[in-house]
C-alpha cells in the first residue's frame, strides 16, 4: 500500500500546475501577468518561497518569462518550428534562400556576433571531417535572434582546402549562404547527418542565448558530405529548447 505522504506532490507543483492549466486554458494569454509572489501567498497560504517556485517552474518550462521589476508574464514567443529536412533541400538554398527561411517565414531575423576565423582544427573536428588533428579549417560563429530573442548559436568547420579565399570565409557568405558557395566551388553538399541530445547549458551559452535559470539546450551537430562522401561542413549548433519545435516530415 503507497503511502499519502509518497504520493502527495510538493506545494509548489500543485500551484505550478494549476497555473500551467490556465495558461493551456487561455485564462492568461501571451503577455498577460500572471499572479505574483504575494498573490500566490495569499491564495494558497503558502511562504514566499513556495510562491517563488512555483513561478520558477514554469519559467523553467519557458511558459513565462520574469521582467525585472514588473513581475512574470505569460511568454509571448511563438516557438520556432525547425523543418529539418525541408531546410536542407537543394532547392532551398540552390536557388539562392537561406536555409533559415524555411523555419522564420516572414518573422524578423537577425545574425549578430559573426565571427569568421581560420584556425587549427581540434580532435573532434577533425574527426568528423576525416582530416588530420592540427588541419587548418575555417571557422564560422554567430548566434540567430527571431523576434529579439535569441534562439541559436552555431559554429560550422571547414576545411581550409575546401574553402580557400572563397565567399565562405567572409562574414557574408552571399545568396544561398555556405551550402551555395560550396556548389559553386565543385564541392555541392549531397547527403547531411544530424546528431541530436538535450542538456544543460554552459554559462557562455546561457549568456548568449538569454535563458532563464535551469532552461536546458538542443545541441544539433551537423556534418554535409559532398560527393564522394568527403565531409565538407560540421556545424555545431546549440539551441534554446522553449524556443523550438523539431518537425521531421518524410515519406515511409
Amino acid at each position: 500500500m503507497t503511502s499519502q505522504g509518497s504520493t502527495r506532490q510538493p506545494k509548489y507543483q500543485r500551484i505550478a500546475d494549476e497555473l500551467r492549466t490556465a495558461i493551456q486554458a487561455g485564462e492568461y494569454g501571451p503577455g498577460d501577468r500572471l499572479p505574483g509572489e504575494n498573490d500566490l501567498m495569499a491564495t494558497y497560504e503558502v511562504a514566499r518561497m513556495t510562491a517563488r517556485q512555483a513561478l520558477g517552474v514554469l519559467q523553467n518550462e519557458g511558459l513565462a518569462e520574469a521582467r525585472k521589476g514588473a513581475g512574470v508574464f505569460v511568454r509571448a514567443f511563438r516557438p520556432l518550428r525547425r523543418r529539418g529536412i525541408q531546410r536542407l533541400a537543394h532547392e532551398q538554398w540552390g536557388s539562392g534562400r537561406s536555409i533559415w527561411s524555411a523555419d522564420s517565414e516572414d518573422r524578423e531575423l537577425v545574425v549578430d556576433q559573426i565571427e569568421v576565423r581560420e584556425e587549427e582544427t581540434n580532435s573532434r573536428i577533425s574527426d568528423a571531417l576525416g582530416i588530420p588533428a592540427g588541419t587548418q579549417v575555417w571557422a564560422r560563429s554567430r548566434r540567430f535572434v527571431l523576434d529579439g530573442k535569441p534562439v541559436l548559436v552555431a559554429t560550422s568547420y571547414l576545411p581550409a582546402d575546401v574553402v580557400g579565399d572563397s565567399a565562405i570565409t567572409q562574414a557574408d557568405t552571399g545568396p544561398g549562404g555556405t551550402y551555395a558557395r560550396l556548389a559553386e566551388l565543385g564541392h555541392a553538399p549531397l547527403h547531411f547527418r544530424e546528431e541530436i541530445r538535450s542538456r544543460m547549458p554552459s554559462a557562455g551559452e546561457a549568456e548568449r542565448l538569454a535563458l532563464s535559470m535551469g532552461t536546458p539546450v538542443i545541441q544539433i551537430v551537423r556534418t554535409a558530405f559532398a560527393e564522394g562522401g568527403r565531409a565538407v561542413e560540421v556545424n555545431e549548433m546549440t539551441l534554446d529548447s522553449a524556443s523550438y519545435v523539431l518537425e521531421y516530415d518524410f515519406d515511409a
